[in-house]
């Protein structure tokens, strides 16, 4: 069997998925206070990396993904599959689960 390397740029979401890298969490409170790994929360933002061709209409065309590539985003919570590639973290999301674009 043959070896396959896995990379970002390899990685090409189907329908209307949207591969997000996750932005890292945050390291204090806004006090002041440094979190430790256990009581970190899971980010809900990140940077679209790869978008998909779009969810397929009844008579076979695509409605475009309403996000690209290099938009920041604010998903749900525990939405998509969460991937980790080079040691970065990404998630892979439907673009039903993005809930706004970030400015």
């Amino acid at each position: 069997m043959a070896a396959i390397t896995i990379n970002v740029s390899t990685v090409k979401p189907l329908g209307d998925r949207v591969f997000v890298k996750v932005s890292p969490a945050e390291e204090k409170t806004a006090g002041g206070i440094l979190l430790p790994d256990n009581a970190k929360e899971k980010p809900q933002i990140g940077e679209v990396v790869q978008v998909g061709p779009g969810k397929r209409n009844d008579d076979g065309t695509y409605s475009p993904v309403e996000v690209k590539v290099g938009d920041k985003v604010l998903y749900s919570k525990y939405a998509g599959t969460d991937i980790k590639l080079g040691g970065d973290d990404y998630v892979l999301l439907t673009e039903k689960d993005i809930l706004a674009s970030v400015a």
